[in-house]
């Protein structure tokens, strides 16, 4: 198996953007004006993860009351399974650790079955199911203690 050298670098809102209209579970992915209108007066964070130089993943979040959001994050289908996301989340948990939140949560759908998966293994339990018309598209809160603050 080769083992690919993935760099995190911060970024900016554009290159999300690009990212976010390449992947394809995302329907409508939000633009450039949905970004500046989350983020506006938060402790934010846009990573994005490069492969030989290319953007091929990120991760945006921000700060709330009494915890760090996970909100927006995905990784381009060609390079799943590579340890991006993993790498990823790691960056973005640091930054919680370094800026003193307690908890990290994030939301998924219940039909995006990987997101769901990938965040129990991370230690993330479900802490809230908005139900909606259809199953799958039935939004999971998940929450996480953040090591080093207790």
């Amino acid at each position: 198996m080769q083992k690919y050298q993935i760099e995190i670098r911060n970024s900016d809102i554009e290159t999300i953007v690009m990212l976010s209209n390449k992947i394809p579970e995302f329907i409508n992915p939000h633009q450039k004006e949905e970004y500046i209108k989350r983020m506006e007066g938060k402790d934010s964070l846009i990573l994005v993860a490069y492969i030989d130089n290319q953007a091929v993943g990120f991760k945006v979040g921000y700060g709330k009351t009494n915890h760090f959001y996970s909100w927006m994050g995905a990784v381009l289908p060609e390079f799943r399974k590579m340890g991006v996301a993993e790498a990823l989340a790691n960056h973005q948990e640091t930054y919680a650790i370094d800026q003193g939140f307690q908890e990290i949560r994030f939301k998924t759908r219940n039909g995006l079955t990987n997101m769901l998966c990938f965040g129990l293994k991370r230690g993330y339990m479900i802490i809230e199911v908005d139900q909606r018309e259809k199953v799958e598209e039935h939004r999971i809160l998940l929450a996480k203690k953040v090591k080093g603050t207790q």
